[in-house]
């Protein structure tokens, strides 16, 4: 058992970079106008809420989604007849999950604050520099020389391609590192059978999560005290984008 569970730990580091490149380069549910459909489908549900309401509502939807994500994983030891191969298996895609619903809840934060990410490479840094927060803070102000203490709109600055790039690169060998070692640590406590591991799940992705909702409120800073935007009026119960995609799947896992 120590074997293979060390050889999950080894490897697992080795898949997140890949995981965390596919979800944050993941089609249209990443893309501007995606991300502002979902925003959009949480203000219909909830109209006569402020900026900071919305964002608080959806930080606790996130947390409840990664929350019940890792219990679920956890519980699958606890299972007759799933063993750690069938736990390690569901490990893995609960990771994609948690950086999936991460990625989400940072760019509709951003887009609350009126920042819309068209590029890819700016969605990835700001991503990413929001889940390490203070040392993705301290990345992005050395490759901008931006120093305020609300550091999310200078990753949207006109920064050089090759820069951007090369920022990125420092942000995911970072982030796979730390990310890595406390992950590493829920997937030993998750794969504890009779039921003990579905509480370290939950608990452990809980602490995490609310690292992430945390180095987002430093990275934009207070909501608006106001939206600038007028919302149209459209069916709560309709989160689609205009293609079919369902950006508020993400959160109802």
């Amino acid at each position: 058992m120590a074997k293979s569970t060390n050889t999950v730990i080894t490897n697992d580091a080795g898949r997140i970079e890949k995981i965390l490149v596919a979800v944050l380069d993941n089609g249209s549910r990443l893309q501007a106008p995606a991300v502002a459909k979902y925003v959009n489908h949480v203000r219909r549900s909830h109209p006569d809420e402020s900026p900071a309401q919305i964002v608080t509502r959806m930080e606790k939807m996130f947390l409840l989604a990664v929350t019940g994500s890792g219990s679920a994983v956890g519980a699958t030891a606890a299972v007759p007849g799933v063993g750690t191969v069938a736990s390690i298996a569901a490990v893995g895609a609960e990771s994609a999950f948690f950086l999936e619903a991460s990625a989400l809840l940072t760019l509709a934060v951003a887009s609350v604050h009126g920042i819309s990410v068209e590029n890819h490479q700016q969605r990835r840094a700001l991503v990413l520099a929001v889940a390490l927060g203070e040392s993705g803070m301290e990345i992005v102000q050395k490759v901008t020389g931006v120093t305020a203490k609300n550091w999310g709109t200078a990753i949207t600055s006109k920064i050089p391609g090759s820069t951007m790039r090369g920022m990125n690169s420092t942000l995911v060998r970072k982030f796979v590192t730390k990310y890595a070692a406390k992950r590493s640590a829920l997937i030993l406590g998750k794969l504890i059978p009779a039921g003990i591991g579905a509480v370290i799940g939950g608990a452990g992705n809980r602490v995490i999560g609310k690292g992430v909702v945390k180095n987002a409120r430093e990275a934009f800073g207070p909501a608006p005290t106001r939206w600038t935007d007028h919302l149209i009026v459209m069916p709560a119960d309709d989160p689609f984008t205009s293609d079919g995609t369902d950006t508020a799947r993400v959160l109802r896992r």
